[in-house]
């Protein structure tokens, strides 16, 4: 087992094809290789890793014989913990460690190869784009992906909804240039609310998507609804980190 210290990334971009390999093969190994992985990281055997390598290939094996290694080691002992704890929440401690190891591993080829400033800051952009593997064994990259549209979404649309209020109240003159530079700016976002979303439907009213109108997505069901339907307007919503109906509310609530 050689860990991949026979491939030496030098420049940030093989730095990053090298993590992005290593990363693909812990997440077979902790998702679609799992019942595998599992039998391997048996508790009686001695200290064993979980490695990765950059032809997205993973390895369960004992950690490398030379002090100091080529590379940096994986946590060590992961499968004495196996049967200590739920299968999920040891899957999720593996996970854990196995993103600090590949942020060392990529970040010992930066240090060893000389990368500066703007280049590790680079390498580390490149990859925190990325879900960890934390992330993806939980389930939580799907939910912020979720998050992310929907407020993108519908960040645009409830400025314009105040705004809306606001021209009834105050006179037409003091915000027409202010709304004219705002619809500007957020035109391509308008045409993509209507592309994305114009087949949507309201899960109280029926009524079909519009991009002028403040709109919140149950997390349970998956239905969107209009915020004024549900009660919920956009100052809330920022403080609400599960949302859910009113119809999923009460079926939990039943005994």
């Amino acid at each position: 087992m050689d860990g991949g210290a026979s491939y030496n990334p030098r420049t940030v971009e093989e730095v990053f094809r090298d993590f992005k390999g290593r990363r693909a093969g812990m997440i077979k190994a902790l998702t679609t290789d799992v019942e595998e992985f599992y039998q391997q990281c048996d508790p009686e055997k001695e200290n064993l890793c979980l490695y990765g390598f950059p032809s997205e290939q993973w390895e369960v094996n004992l950690p490398a014989e030379e002090v100091p290694p080529e590379l940096p080691e994986p946590a060590l002992g992961i499968n004495f913990a196996r049967d200590g704890m739920q299968e999920k929440d040891w899957l999720s401690l593996v996970a854990v460690h196995s993103d600090a190891w590949l942020l060392s591993v990529a970040f010992y080829f930066g240090s060893r190869f000389g990368f500066d400033k703007p280049d590790r800051k680079r390498l580390f952009n490149m990859i925190n784009d990325l879900p960890t593997i934390f992330e993806v064994v939980t389930g939580t990259a799907k939910k912020q992906v979720k998050e992310k549209s929907s407020v993108s979404n519908h960040s645009s649309t409830k400025t314009k909804s105040n705004s809306k209020v606001q021209r009834g109240s105050e006179s037409q003159g003091k915000f027409s240039k202010a709304m004219q530079a705002k619809d500007e700016d957020d035109e391509g976002l308008d045409e993509e609310d209507e592309e994305e979303h114009g087949e949507t439907l309201c899960g109280a009213c029926g009524e079909n998507y519009a991009s002028d109108e403040f709109w919140i997505c149950c997390d349970v069901c998956e239905k969107w609804f209009h915020g004024k339907c549900v009660k919920i307007t956009p100052a809330r919503a920022e403080h609400i980190k599960q949302y859910k109906c009113p119809s999923c509310s009460n079926k939990r609530a039943r005994p």
